[in-house]
């Protein structure tokens, strides 16, 4: 075996080498010859045409190409070729992924037990003011993803400072607008409204950003103003309490007395209906009775006379009969009799 194909031998086992190692032995395979440097530049410069031109674009993200500054097309997911560097240049961006920003607070560590730094930091983040004056601790995140990559890279300079700058002011402005109670327990309904005026924004700003989510955290009011908030609330407890009970007393009392209404108007109604048709049935019988008093006057006269005094006399208890020439009245009464019969 030759020195050369000695040397062939260990440029070829180069398994386990690092690239110093590979170049050195390159050098010392066309050691001795003047075109031995031309072969290294030219593997040099096909190795770095190979490494600028040929790229790879994964699944979830797409390659934005720009030549001398300027784009000029998006590549898809898959095998590509470019011009060298320096004169068309590749920005991947991964357009699937979902992007978080948090604000009030940051998370050093996620897991089970989830480290978050001091919020006290982030004081002019999460301290807001509510529309009825109080002061409400409003700490939220905000999850996005790259929905336009062109917009995203060349309409806004600085597109994560202009998102954090417009998420504060949308969500200032949805809480200025709820009071205290309103931002403690309506927290789904003030992200909801929060994302769409934040969303409006990022359009009319042209950010490229589509937002995933916006979600509050635990809001409160800060601990100076704790005791106050508490009393107050216990307040709005008791009167609300007091406002149930009346509400209660009120629902029965009033049933009850529309009731007892109904009842008097229906007897009244009833009373009434009854007074008429007696009067109806009054007069009624008085016009037969007149009727037949027209055809037989004395038969009438007799008939009436002698239905008053089967009705009357049955009344009148002990009744004595006396022929109007009868002179010895009293030998005739049996005084000894507490309750005589009829005669």
């Amino acid at each position: 075996m030759t020195w050369r194909d000695d040397q062939r031998k260990n440029i070829l086992d180069i398994g386990s080498s690092n690239p110093d190692e590979i170049l050195n032995k390159i050098r010392q395979y066309f050691k001795g010859g003047p075109s031995g440097i031309i072969v290294i530049i030219v593997i040099l410069l096909l190795l770095w045409l190979g490494a600028s031109t040929v790229y790879t674009i994964g699944v979830d993200e797409v390659g934005m190409i720009q030549r001398f500054g300027k784009y000029i097309r998006t590549t898809s997911p898959g095998l590509h070729f470019k011009l060298p560097s320096g004169i068309e240049r590749l920005t991947k961006v991964k357009v699937k992924y979902i992007y978080t920003e948090e604000f009030g607070f940051r998370t050093l560590r996620a897991g089970i037990q989830t480290e978050y730094a001091p919020s006290r930091r982030y004081k002019d983040e999460y301290l807001m003011l509510t529309g009825d004056l109080n002061s409400a601790i409003v700490p939220w995140i905000v999850q996005f993803r790259i929905g336009d990559p062109y917009k995203y890279l060349f309409k806004v300079r600085n597109v994560q400072k202009t998102l954090r700058d417009l998420s504060e002011a949308a969500m200032r402005q949805v809480v200025g607008d709820r009071s205290i109670n309103e931002v403690i327990n309506k927290r789904k309904e003030i992200a909801d409204e929060a994302k769409l005026t934040l969303q409006k924004a990022l359009n009319d700003a042209e950010t490229g950003i589509t937002l995933v989510g916006v979600e509050l955290k635990k809001t409160n009011v800060p601990k100076e103003v704790q005791p106050s908030f508490n009393e107050v609330n216990q307040a709005i407890q008791e009167k609300e309490k007091l406002i149930y009970q009346a509400k209660e007393e009120y629902n029965k009392a009033i049933p009850r007395a529309k009731g007892e209404a109904e009842k008097t108007i229906k007897e009244a109604e009833g009373y009434a209906l009854d007074r008429v048709n007696r009067a109806k049935g009054d007069a009624n019988r008085f016009t037969a009775i007149y009727n037949e008093y027209r055809v037989a006057k004395d038969v009438t006269k007799r008939r009436l006379y002698l239905e008053a005094m089967n009705e009357v006399i049955p009344k009148l208890g002990n009744k004595y009969i006396v022929d109007i020439e009868q002179k010895g009245l009293l030998p005739l009464l049996n005084l000894d009799r507490r309750g005589g019969d009829n005669e």
